[in-house]
């Protein structure tokens, strides 16, 4: 339909991805090498620049493969729960998919044998399949990596600013993906689209004590009673420190609208002093 096609490229520009003539620009060719959504593409690029390669390309992975939380048999979802929590990370679900590529990895060893990680994902309730297809795609896109000559930073899972700069390659390429809880009670009002939204069951924040006001996710299915797959928090600040101005100043009034303008006019004076010390 012309209006979808009129969205994508509208989506590709506020990427970056296209000149002002509509043709790919030098950022959109290298973003084209990558076989993901453009949204993946830039934080991916994004990670070069904050340094945080290591981990974007593993959330890359684990969220271009299948879904590797297992629906649970009958009687075992409080089991299943528990042995899920151990890979929560209280930063959001991109985090916690890195646990869980990590923990798999680290369950097989330095054995050829893939016995162990079966027995280890059953056990957990994990898709071994799905975890073994992440893998190998994590692999592809770093010799993608290599082959296009971009930098790879080291693994620093865990610290404050790997966990900062994260967030910040995928607010890079998902500032479009951004919802607020406008209730209190898991309500997801998203920014673009005005829709309400529920986080899915298999989030680390479903079910837990503490609901984050404002999130990223990474894609939202009507299908499955108009949830948001894979949350993580993001804070207002860091939303418009990486949004582009033309891409906020496109989206539909609304009360988050206005608290994000209100972030930005406190943050503004700061900023024109920083310009002026310059």
């Amino acid at each position: 339909a012309p209006e979808s096609l009129m969205q994508a490229l509208e989506d590709l520009d506020y990427l970056a991805a296209l000149d002002n003539d509509g043709n790919l620009s030098e950022f959109g060719i290298i973003m084209s090498e990558f076989p993901l959504d453009p949204q993946l593409s830039k934080s991916i690029l994004a990670s070069c620049e904050f340094e945080c390669v290591d981990e974007m390309l593993t959330i890359a992975a684990m969220v271009t493969a299948p879904n590797c939380f297992l629906h649970t048999p009958p009687g075992t979802e409080e089991i299943a729960l528990t042995r899920w929590r151990k890979f929560s990370h209280p930063a959001g679900d991109h985090f916690t998919l890195i646990n869980v590529f990590n923990a798999f990895k680290e369950a097989r060893g330095d054995s050829a044998s893939q016995c162990n990680n079966e027995k280890w994902c059953r056990d957990c309730f994990l898709s071994c399949p799905a975890l073994r297809m992440a893998e190998i795609i994590r692999a592809e896109l770093l010799e993608i990596m290599k082959r296009i000559e971009l930098p790879i930073s080291e693994p620093d899972f865990g610290s404050k600013e790997n966990i900062l700069s994260i967030k910040k390659s995928l607010l890079s390429g998902y500032f479009m993906h951004i919802a607020r809880d406008v209730d209190g009670s898991g309500n997801y009002l998203m920014l673009t689209h005005r829709q309400v939204a529920q986080l899915h069951p298999f989030s680390s924040y479903y079910n837990s004590r503490r609901v984050p006001e404002w999130v990223l996710f990474h894609e939202f299915s009507v299908s499955e009673d108009n949830s948001i797959r894979v949350v993580s928090e993001v804070s207002p600040d860091l939303f418009v420190e990486l949004v582009p101005q033309y891409y906020f100043s496109n989206l539909p009034p609304s009360e988050s609208k206005d608290i994000l303008q209100e972030v930005i006019n406190h943050l503004s004076p700061a900023s024109t002093t920083k310009e002026e010390q310059k």
